[in-house]
């Protein structure tokens, strides 16, 4: 019989032996270290090693299990208990929900769970400092619009704020704060808390406009690294701790110096085409700054190397947001006050759409699109891809965003980028891509039909779609249009024959790479030809296979 349960213990699953009945104390501190992290699983009556030894007599009785973890949690925590039957033993899987509030137990003991270097879960003491971590990463708590203790608004650079009118004139910002007053300034954009007529600076108004002497001592871990490899040689490392503005314009200027543009005659018009795109940059430095943790130790890093340009900060992502909804949730800082006035001074993208800004700069150009991958729970790790550019995708898009007199929206983009590295498309591979349904996919791509950029084959199900005849020749790839036009489905069916007789055998895997089509289509091509007695099945499942048809 197949194991239903998991073979190992994880951040999410605790195995616990029931053999001698474990003490309800136990219990309930794992609960509490659980519900304090990621929430998960227990399964009562599992080794450490995975070995199933079953409940204790005293425990098979598990209508009372989930009343007494809620008592003797603070506050309480809503468990769901269930029987599960495994090698012959009854186990209880217990399941914990992640907590939006700290939760001890009714003694008072506080635990959250991590991994050891050896990759297993261990529960440790959940420390007073900790906390405002975890409520900022629950999205609970705005650190940034703390006042910060033992500081005063002397701590704050006249420089600074020269600087910041001179950016919100520079970068489009909001003109109506060029009008007022210092005080009031502070005011409008969060930099001040007044306690007993007395005005304290926030922890937004000193990364702003702190000197950084006072940044130093108020707030250590503020700190970012631009370094500059070659290969295995760092050819810069510089470490800075200065205010935020006043960083922002240093890290462009190494930016700059370092950027390498080539330029590209479309219609009437000479366009740049540098080797990363400057607001992407932009977007994605300034987002490691807005988005990082500033409870935490740690810098935040910024890494120009031979294949791309890495940018990482302290703090993974916050409550709600994921690798596979980054595109489509909606904007959650995890320091709302000072990413509004960053925005206001117009250094971020207003709409909180950051992200979108980062895809366009890459995909235009015809590049991959950003990678987050390496993104984990302790920090956020984006790397813009380099390389020389795609010209003939570069000059599609302009032409069209010059048609339409509006740039082409991210979904879009990311249409054409798939097209042109996948050939042929369906709406269900485009959902995934972009982070959407199926309609909203198919949506896109028929507007790209539409616009003449894209070209569809099929009806309902069995759908594709390819770039037009007028994209191929852009490219300079004409054949390559009239080999993809070409898969039609009578020679689709020449072609899986070819291959059978060829090889002995296909599989369905194998006729979805040979012929780009998808797996829904190469099933029924595959059972258009066995009805036509032209090939047999063999096996079953995912050991089936093709062969040459044969009474």
């Amino acid at each position: 019989m197949n194991r239903t349960i998991p073979e190992q213990e994880s951040l999410t699953v605790e195995f616990k032996s029931d053999r001698t009945r474990l003490p309800d104390k136990d219990l309930i501190e794992t609960v509490v270290c659980l519900a304090n992290t990621d929430g998960g699983s227990i399964y009562l009556g599992v080794e450490d090693d995975g070995q199933i030894t079953g409940l204790h007599p005293q425990h098979q009785n598990l209508s009372t299990l989930a009343a007494m973890i809620g008592n003797r949690t603070n506050p309480p925590v809503s468990v769901r208990v269930t029987a599960l039957l495994e090698a012959g033993q009854t186990i209880a899987c217990i399941e914990v929900p992640k907590s939006a509030r700290i939760v001890a137990t009714s003694d008072g003991l506080l635990q959250r769970r991590r991994l050891q270097v050896d990759g297993t879960p261990q529960c440790v003491p959940f420390y007073p400092y900790e906390f405002a971590t975890r409520q900022s990463d629950l999205g609970v708590l705005d650190y940034s619009s703390l006042p910060v203790t033992g500081s005063s608004v002397t701590d704050f650079d006249p420089l600074e704020r020269e600087r910041l009118r001179q950016l919100i004139e520079r970068y489009g910002g909001d003109r109506t704060l060029l009008s007022l007053t210092d005080e009031e300034l502070d005011g409008a954009l969060g930099f001040v808390r007044s306690t007993d007529g007395i005005r304290f600076p926030t922890v937004t108004g000193l990364l702003i406009l702190g000197r950084e002497s006072a940044l130093r001592e108020h707030l250590p871990t503020h700190e970012v690294a631009f370094q500059v490899l070659e290969g295995t040689q760092v050819r810069v490392n510089d470490f800075y701790r200065t205010p935020l503005l006043k960083l922002f314009d240093r890290v462009m200027e190494q930016f700059e110096v370092r950027v390498e543009e080539d330029e590209v005659q479309i219609g009437l018009f000479r366009v740049p085409v540098p080797n990363y795109d400057r607001r992407a940059f932009r977007e994605a430095s300034v987002n490691a700054l807005i988005h990082r943790d500033y409870t935490k130790l740690g810098a935040v890093h910024i890494r120009w190397e031979d294949y791309g340009i890495t940018i990482s900060n302290p703090g993974g992502f916050v409550e709600g947001v994921t690798l596979d909804n980054l595109l489509v949730v909606e904007p959650r800082p995890r320091n709302p006050f000072l990413a509004d006035a960053i925005k206001r001074i117009g250094l971020a993208e207003r709409t909180g759409r950051g992200v979108d800004l980062i895809y366009q700069g890459l995909l235009r150009y015809g590049r991959s699109a950003p990678d987050y991958r390496s993104t984990n729970s302790h920090s956020v790790t984006v790397r813009l891809p380099g390389g020389e550019a795609d010209l003939g995708l570069l000059r599609v898009v302009i032409e069209e965003e010059n048609r339409r007199q509006s740039p082409l929206p991210v979904d879009s983009l990311i249409a054409l980028g798939q097209l042109r590295q996948e050939r042929r498309l369906d709406t269900a591979t485009l959902a995934r891509a972009i982070q959407r349904d199926e309609a909203i996919a198919r949506s896109v791509l028929e507007r790209l039909v539409e616009a003449g950029l894209v070209e569809a084959r099929g009806v309902k199900k069995g759908r594709t779609y390819t770039l037009s005849p007028l994209v191929y020749r852009e490219l300079g790839q004409s054949a390559d249009y009239v080999r993809q036009a070409g898969f039609e489905p009578i020679q689709q069916e020449q072609m899986v024959l070819q291959y059978v007789r060829t090889h002995g055998r296909i599989t369905r895997k194998e006729a979805v790479e040979l012929c780009r089509i998808s797996e829904d289509q190469a099933s029924r091509l595959l059972r258009k030809l066995t009805d036509a007695n032209q090939l047999n099945l063999e096996g079953q499942g995912r050991a089936s296979y093709y062969v040459v048809f044969s009474l």
